[in-house]
């Protein structure tokens, strides 16, 4: 799983782009799903969990097909994934 964070103009714009096209290119890109999450403190910010591995990912957002639907859902770039500091099974 990655954990990723991008800026976002409106994000009504982003959902529905996310949600629709963005989905349909994930899924033929091997994606089991993603879970989207506000940012309480910033509202033009959102957190995703993509069910990829890292090399999956940086794989998916380097596509120009997933460029296009970036700039289509008002990203202000391209998700950022979160660095990963340790973990944990307890």
């Amino acid at each position: 799983m990655v954990l990723a964070t991008a800026r976002i103009e409106d994000f009504d714009r982003f959902w529905q782009t996310f949600s629709t096209k963005g989905a349909e290119l994930r899924k033929q890109h091997g994606s089991k799903g993603a879970q989207v999450f506000r940012d309480p403190d910033d509202a033009d910010r959102v957190w995703v969990v993509f069910d990829w591995s890292p090399d999956e990912f940086k794989s998916f957002i380097s596509l120009p097909e997933a460029q296009e639907i970036f700039k289509e859902g008002g990203l202000q770039g391209p998700p950022q994934p979160a660095e990963s500091v340790g973990e944990t099974d307890t």
